[in-house]
């Protein structure tokens, strides 16, 4: 099945009592039972829900999964899946990633006794030098969280694979549409499902999707337990945003090919991080495991001065200065004072994050709109 038809018809079962085409939203906390034990497969919203399961069908199919469990954010997503480990064991992950990431692995989860290695990932080596006999996961995002480096799921899954350390990969940024790590070698795929598959900036989500059943059967324990659901409303939103994923992503791949192109040829722009650019350091990598650039672009302008930098952020109107990505409409950001302020500073600028940089989230306006909109900002 391509995947257009594949995202209209996801976990979308006609309603068997009243034919409905859309699934219903079970606004319900709870479900009689005949007897003791004896149910229709629900017992209790927070372990199951019509409408949830419906969704976490969707997320299975349209990841090329065998299972696919929702939480009520990509945070409590993340949080259960590190919550697969014990006191001692070893993640190594991206030194470029999402702030919140950051934030939950060294804020929270080191306090428990959770080592988190951070190296360049763009180079499969360097993950491979610092393995250990306390590694027991591999965390990657790719393309990151804001400079839109790449790294090779495929060759980093020949490393993990045979040594049995977990590979879980963050695809917010590339979505089901464009990228599939799963068929890749990775073990755990994690969305902010908020982004793109929702689409429409109206609900917070995550996402898990694998193809293990004992591990399925740990993290839904895991969910169930400690209870990061989302509820059927928000569920419902998801599933519809994900009937127009596949429309959508083609319209942020073009405007953002566009932009990207305009943003390089503009003489007040000093850097364009893109990962659709034939000189990308991992260029040959992006062809190889994505279907598309993708609509997230970054860049620095000459006059990097905190004053310059503001002013552009504040001067964009259909471009929205706002947290967040992958709605239909374009949104700008600040990484450095706003997605990605967890993280120190001297972090930041030593993985390469400048205090200049800017963020964009191209949605599907007219790109011309856009282009002026920009231009205008940038002056």
């Amino acid at each position: 099945m391509k995947k257009a038809t594949k995202y209209i018809h996801a976990g979308a079962t006609p309603d068997p009592s009243t034919g409905a085409i859309m699934i219903p939203i079970y606004q319900t906390s709870t479900y009689v039972q005949e007897a003791p034990a004896q149910h229709k497969g629900y017992e209790y919203a927070r372990s199951q829900n019509p409408t949830r399961k419906a969704l976490e069908d969707a997320y299975a199919e349209i990841e090329n999964a065998n299972f696919g469990l929702a939480f009520g954010s990509g945070v409590a997503a993340t949080d259960a899946i590190i919550k697969l480990l014990q006191p001692g064991d070893e993640v190594i992950c991206a030194e470029d990633m999402y702030g919140g990431s950051y934030r939950i692995f060294t804020k929270v989860f080191a306090r428990f006794g959770i080592i988190f290695t951070m190296v360049d990932t763009t180079n499969a080596s360097n993950v491979e030098t610092v393995l250990s006999e306390k590694t027991k996961m591999v965390w990657l995002e790719t393309p990151t969280n804001p400079l839109m480096n790449i790294t090779d799921i495929e060759a980093i899954a020949k490393i993990t694979k045979p040594k049995n350390i977990l590979l879980v990969v963050d695809n917010t940024f590339a979505s089901p549409a464009l990228q599939n790590p799963l068929d890749l070698g990775a073990d755990i795929v994690m969305h902010s499902a908020t982004k793109y598959l929702g689409g429409h900036s109206d609900v917070i989500q995550g996402a898990i999707m694998l193809n293990d059943q004992k591990l399925r059967d740990e993290l839904y324990f895991i969910q169930k337990s400690c209870g990061a659901v989302p509820g059927p409303m928000d569920c419902f939103l998801v599933l519809r945003g994900i009937k127009t994923l596949g429309i959508r992503i083609k319209a942020h791949c073009e405007n953002g090919e566009k932009i990207a192109h305009w943003l390089r040829n503009n003489v007040k722009v000093a850097k364009v991080y893109w990962p659709g650019f034939e000189d990308h350091p991992n260029y040959a990598i992006v062809k190889k495991q994505m279907h598309g650039f993708g609509g997230m672009i970054s860049f620095e302008l000459k006059d990097d001065s905190p004053e310059n930098t503001k002013r552009v952020l504040s001067s964009t109107h259909l471009f929205s200065l706002a947290e967040s990505l992958g709605g239909v409409e374009s949104l700008i950001n600040h990484p450095a004072s706003m997605t990605h302020a967890s993280i120190p500073k001297e972090e930041r600028l030593k993985n390469g994050l400048k205090d200049c940089l800017i963020r964009l989230s191209v949605g599907i306006e007219d790109a011309d709109d856009l282009i002026e909109d920009l231009n205008k900002a940038i002056g």
